[in-house]
């Protein structure tokens, strides 16, 4: 079975709208799963083309107030439907419903679900219910997740819980509760899908142990434009400026880096870490962003104090911040775009990603493609995107003396540090190319159709 004119259709559900769409909309949109935006305009620059016999139909969660249930855009088929992405642990059997309607609307050959992070994934394939022709495309591990989730904190923080906490039941030991929840959707999820896509030896373990009967591909991710062009040099960098990409939740390890401080301050007083993403602990300040924001979305502050919205997590950041007299030396940027992310990776002397457990996260994958020295800890899928020692240097998940050693050696060791980025690069202008990746996709479609 075909679509128009021999072409097979594709439709995907996603967790966030997409950037095209968006944009197309004149609405704010989120920045996370860049590998969605990368797919999609390879896609459509090749549709446009007449060079891709794929049909691309999109759905996604819109918020309640929006009304509408399907628009067309350059010829690609957007559905909506609504979904409290606040509840994610919670299966929605209505979901199935709506999922229904969109399959007879749009009769698509294939399905490919982007991510088991949220119920709709598994309502789409209970709604589609052809495994044959269903591919689950895996991004994080909410299982793996939820057993890593404390991150090594201290047991009086793990079980501590703000006002913030129980007005929405949401203490860390609330959070990984949820987890567990959404991981055990997650397995329904895999052993229900007849096809399955990963890019790390650890995904693919956890995939085939869960169902050994699935078909596992192979398939890289493809980044968002901004980070294949641009070179990383140390010229340009602030010295001794340290970035991480997001710090809102322990599985991230931003207190890993707080612990590592005090050292790296006592040798080199003019070390600064600068954190993308939300701040759980009050001020932004984004001097150091001169790339001006999308679409002119506004980042505003919250209207309530602090201390009414502050999580556990956060205020044991800010209790590492005062300990350690880290208050001049830590700057959260807020959310920035791809732009501006770009720009904060080229300025730091050293990108690191902390996290006691990742899958492949962007961010490893961004700061490669433009060279910057990375890094990272040696955990879940992270050893199959960086090589150690070859592209950057890896440190046990947790380990504060390995983490501050690996920081030190990047700005100590100079030679070594251009060789790495150069290296970086080079393997990540391989895994993420837009070409190599597209082709896979296709051909995985095709075995599929």
């Amino acid at each position: 079975m075909q679509g128009k004119g021999n072409h097979m259709k594709v439709l995907w559900l996603c967790n966030i709208m997409l950037p095209a769409f968006a944009r197309h909309e004149g609405i704010e949109y989120t920045n996370r799963e860049g590998w969605l935006s990368g797919s999609f305009d390879k896609i459509s620059a090749q549709r446009k083309m007449g060079k891709c016999d794929i049909d691309l139909a999109v759905c996604f969660p819109v918020p309640e107030h929006e009304k509408w249930d399907k628009k067309e855009v350059d010829g690609v088929v957007f559905y909506a439907f609504h979904e409290d992405l606040n509840t994610p642990e919670v299966y929605k059997p209505e979901l199935e419903t709506r999922f229904q309607e969109i399959i007879s609307d749009y009769d698509p050959d294939v399905v490919h679900i982007f991510g088991t992070e949220f119920p709709h994934s598994l309502a789409m394939i209970k709604a589609f219910g052809k495994p044959e022709r269903t591919l689950l495309g895996i991004q994080g591990l909410c299982t793996a997740i939820a057993n890593e989730y404390m991150a090594d904190l201290p047991e009086n923080v793990r079980k501590d819980a703000t006002l913030r906490d129980r007005l929405k039941n949401d203490s860390l030991m609330e959070q990984q509760a949820k987890f567990r929840l959404r991981g055990e959707n997650e397995i329904n999820m895999i052993k229900l899908a007849g096809h399955i896509t990963g890019r790390t030896s650890f995904d693919r373990e956890a995939v085939l142990a869960i169902n050994p009967e699935a078909k596992y591909h192979y398939m890289n991710e493809t980044m968002r434009e901004d980070f294949y062009e641009g070179t990383w040099k140390e010229a340009d960098a602030v010295p001794h400026s340290i970035f991480l990409s997001q710090g809102d939740y322990p599985l991230k390890g931003f207190h890993f880096i707080l612990q590592a401080l005090p050292a790296l301050i006592e040798k080199y007083p003019d070390t600064h870490v600068y954190v993308a993403g939300n701040s759980i602990i009050g001020g932004i300040d984004r001097k150091t962003v001169t790339v001006p924001n999308e679409n002119g979305v506004q980042i505003k502050g919250s209207r309530y104090p602090l201390f009414m919205r502050i999580s556990a997590y956060g205020k044991y950041l800010k209790i590492l911040i005062a300990k350690g007299h880290l208050k001049n030396n830590v700057t959260i940027l807020g959310k920035l775009s791809a732009a501006q992310m770009k720009e904060q990776y080229l300025k730091a002397s050293v990108f690191v990603c902390p996290s006691i457990i990742e899958n492949s996260p962007n961010s490893v994958g961004e700061a490669m493609l433009l060279g910057v020295p990375t890094v990272a800890s040696r955990t879940g899928g992270i050893p199959s995107m960086l090589d150690d020692g070859r592209d950057g240097i890896l440190f046990e998940p947790g380990d504060v003396k390995g983490l501050t050693e690996a920081i030190l050696q990047i700005w100590e060791e100079k030679v070594i540090t251009d060789v790495y980025c150069e290296n970086a690069r080079a393997h990540a202008r391989m895994t993420h190319d837009a070409d190599i990746n597209y082709a896979r996709l296709l051909e995985i479609y095709h075995a599929l159709g």
